[in-house]
């Protein structure tokens, strides 16, 4: 998925995440890889953000959400690398909307 300026803002101050900018050169290999998304890295690795809805992840009220999948951890070598695997969901969610819509 994709976020839109406002969902981008939200999920990067609720994830404590740096989103990849989408002007970056390895943002069309992992498009390549993944599909089109925004990309976050954090400590823990490489992430993306799916709607809980489509991903059928059991919350009240899953259309106003996200949750994050991680694709890559880093590896403990010097320097660090990122090591791809299956992606896995987690049960980091974000909020996308405000109460007040």
């Amino acid at each position: 998925m994709r976020l839109n300026g406002l969902q981008l803002e939200r999920t990067a101050s609720q994830l404590r995440a740096e989103p990849i900018p989408e002007d970056h050169p390895l943002v069309a290999q992992l498009n390549g890889m993944f599909g089109d998304h925004t990309y976050f890295l954090d400590g823990t690795g490489l992430s993306i953000v799916e709607p809980a809805a489509a991903m059928k992840f059991p919350a009240e009220n899953a259309d106003g959400m996200g949750v994050v999948v991680n694709l890559a951890n880093w590896t403990e070598s010097d320097p660090p690398k990122l090591e791809v695997h299956e992606p896995e969901l987690t049960e980091s969610t974000v909020t996308f909307e405000t109460d007040g819509g």
